[in-house]
């Protein structure tokens, strides 16, 4: 019973976190809360995360998670395709006592191949906004040395609000669970009769065509010659705690076992690999 009442608490706080795209100031805290509290001791099972270690952000953001890592002293650098938030993450990365971190705007295949190799790569919450993933795993590995671990963490496509549809400004389409399930052509035209804005809908549909499940993960993993490490599937995603005071709960063993179906029902996949060589 405890299991499910934990799916509901779960899926009705979600229909509630629309505001919470709204105030960036408030979420760079929260993703550096639960970055601090769970993904560098996640990351630390493989790599010890300690000082003058290298650390990318490969879709920063406002910097939110930049933050912890920097704090313990790592080299820190972040890059993101938003300029408007790289400037929002400068601002409150130096609010934070944090001046010397490097910020690019870029995107990753852009970089100049001088931009040297990393202890720790970490995506989190945006490997399912990328295009082709299986290219990009390949790619981002020239950036990770020899001994380095890439963390990703991500919601699985088919999870309620897979498709970040609760961050759309509709008071009912934005707290319906499933709807980026439709079909591409009918969601749109859902969207579109809802009144939804066409730019958002343009990013919502690039979701619809990225989205990401814990079996395509696996396979652009393989492809790309990366070896799993750990891996956690969550009924109850970490980052719940902060936004919602709900407590981080990992998924339940026969349904973490079920291909497919522990899509819908897991909030959060964390990854954590390295090259074969490494591992």
């Amino acid at each position: 019973m405890k299991y499910i009442s934990d799916i509901i608490e779960s899926y009705v706080q979600l229909l509630l976190m629309q505001e919470r795209h709204t105030d960036r100031r408030r979420y760079f805290h929260e993703q550096a809360y639960t970055t601090k509290k769970y993904v560098i001791p996640y990351i630390s099972r493989v790599k010890v995360v300690s000082k003058q270690l290298k650390v990318l952000e490969i879709g920063c953001g406002e910097g939110g998670n930049l933050l912890p890592f920097a704090e313990l002293g790592c080299k820190v650098v972040g890059v993101d395709l938003n300029l408007q938030q790289l400037e929002r993450a400068k601002l409150y990365l130096e609010e934070n006592g944090q001046e010397n971190i490097t910020l690019i705007h870029k995107n990753i295949y852009d970089v100049d191949e001088n931009f040297g190799s990393f202890d720790i790569i970490f995506l989190r919450d945006v490997i399912e906004h990328i295009p082709n993933q299986e290219r990009f795993m390949v790619h981002v590995t020239k950036f990770l040395r020899k001994d380095g671990v890439i963390f990703f963490g991500f919601p699985p496509w088919q999870m309620p609000f897979g498709g970040h549809q609760q961050a759309i400004r509709n008071r009912v389409l934005s707290k319906i669970p499933y709807t980026h399930l439709l079909p591409r052509s009918i969601y749109k035209m859902v969207m579109k009769v809802s009144g939804v804005l066409p730019v958002v809908i343009d990013s919502r549909l690039d979701i619809w065509d990225t989205g990401i499940s814990i079996e395509k993960m696996e396979k652009c993993l393989k492809a790309a010659d990366l070896e799993i490490r750990e891996k956690t599937l969550f009924l109850i995603n970490p980052n719940y705690e902060v936004k919602f005071k709900l407590t981080p709960t990992k998924q339940l063993p026969i349904i973490r076992s079920i291909p497919y179906l522990r899509n819908f029902i897991t909030t959060c996949a964390y990854y954590l690999v390295q090259t074969k060589k490494a591992a």
